[in-house]
């Protein structure tokens, strides 16, 4: 358990007080009311890149697709790459490499979103939280300029090199989520110090979650204002909490996040993902994001009509489909596409989970390859 200084303990929350769940209202695409739009703004955004055309509700002939962890330990570039650059902190941290990673299955497969290979760690280094997390005197305000300008740089260079070829996605670990790796000191199986926390210091948690809520709020503007298009919040632990739970410690701070940069950015879409969330789908509506992921435990039809149409959804075959035949992933992707399509939501084919290593990388292609000629398959 990483210690918690008498400091770091007295932070006052403020803002977000634990509450039930409440089903938000859906947030189908606006309403446009009818103006006159130039024929330049026209042509820029019939230019956009597929996801977003797709987002906003624009008719598409195909759902865009990328495919969570894309880049990374499957591929033999990565591979290669990892012999000489022996550390995950270098390979994300420095710029030059940052970039390479990302682009690697953006040249190999043209996903339709190219998502920043880095960390959901990594701003935690810019609130005073040393990377081995053993002590944490005071979690201090995020300036992510200062402490992760490699973020924002990899960033304008990723936009600038895909152009409008595919969106570039930045991504941001959900408050609960990183108050556990404080807690814990890093990752944890029972997750056995966070919940004495909770119940036997409850204030302590929530003074905690409420400074994390801010600073994530900041990172994912800044990344925004770098250039990401689309942002991924991850809660990638919250399914250990039983759904009561999640509602006092970690759907309100969700919820914060995404209120708090709609004031500031209320265009940018943000995907909401919670592994293993089958008991969470509509707390996760709750919180209000623009995309619900749904992974591989919920039936996708289930999932759609217990969240409703007005979200687009992101999903959700089994990555681990990908170990098959092409005839079994062909099946499975236009399976998955069609039974979204059956239920009029705007989709984001995905996995339902990060690509597993392993995965042959012929499978991979054989997947984006079905998903972008969907439109031909049906």
């Amino acid at each position: 358990m990483a210690h918690l200084s008498s400091k770091a303990q007295g932070l006052s929350a403020r803002g977000v007080r634990p509450s039930g769940a409440r089903r938000a209202a859906c947030r189908p695409a606006a309403a446009v009311a009818p103006q006159t739009v130039s024929a330049g703004a026209a042509s820029a955004a019939a230019d956009a890149p597929l996801m977003l055309r797709a987002l906003r509700g624009d008719a598409v002939e195909r759902p865009p697709v990328w495919m969570m962890r894309q880049a990374g330990r499957y591929m033999k570039v990565y591979q290669d790459l990892c012999k000489k650059h022996t550390t995950f902190r270098e390979r994300s941290e420095n710029v030059d490499l940052a970039v390479e990673v990302s682009l690697q299955p953006w040249r190999a497969f043209k996903p339709d979103g190219v998502i920043l290979f880095s960390d959901i760690l990594t701003p935690l280094a810019g609130m005073n939280i040393p990377f081995d997390i053993v002590t944490v005197k005071q979690v201090t305000k995020l300036e992510a300029e200062e402490s992760c300008p490699f973020v924002g740089e990899s960033l304008r260079i990723l936009r600038n090199e895909v152009g409008n070829g595919a969106a570039v996605l930045g991504f941001v670990g959900a408050p609960f989520t990183l108050a556990t790796y404080i807690v814990e000191g890093g990752s944890s199986k029972s997750f056995a110090h966070t919940k004495r926390m909770a119940f036997a210091q409850p204030e302590v948690l929530h003074a905690l979650l409420d400074k994390l809520a801010d600073n994530v709020a900041d990172y994912v503007r800044y990344q925004a204002d770098a250039g990401a298009q689309v942002v991924q919040i991850f809660d990638s632990w919250a399914s250990h909490l039983s759904p009561q739970d999640f509602d006092v410690f970690s759907g309100p701070y969700i919820r914060k996040v995404i209120e708090d940069v709609r004031r500031t950015h209320p265009a940018l879409p943000i995907i909401l993902y919670i592994s293993g969330s089958g008991g969470l789908l509509e707390r996760m509506a709750a919180a209000n994001p623009d995309i619900i992921s749904i992974d591989q435990s919920v039936d996708i039809v289930d999932g759609i009509k217990r969240v409703g149409t007005g979200f687009a959804i992101q999903g959700n075959m089994d990555p681990g489909v990908l170990f098959g035949s092409k005839d079994v992933i062909e099946a499975r992707v236009m399976d998955t596409i069609r039974r979204a399509k059956s239920q009029g939501v705007r989709h984001i084919m995905n996995l339902g989970h990060g690509v597993l290593p392993g995965t042959p990388e012929e499978n991979v292609a054989h997947f984006f390859e079905v998903a972008r000629s969907a439109h031909q398959r049906m």
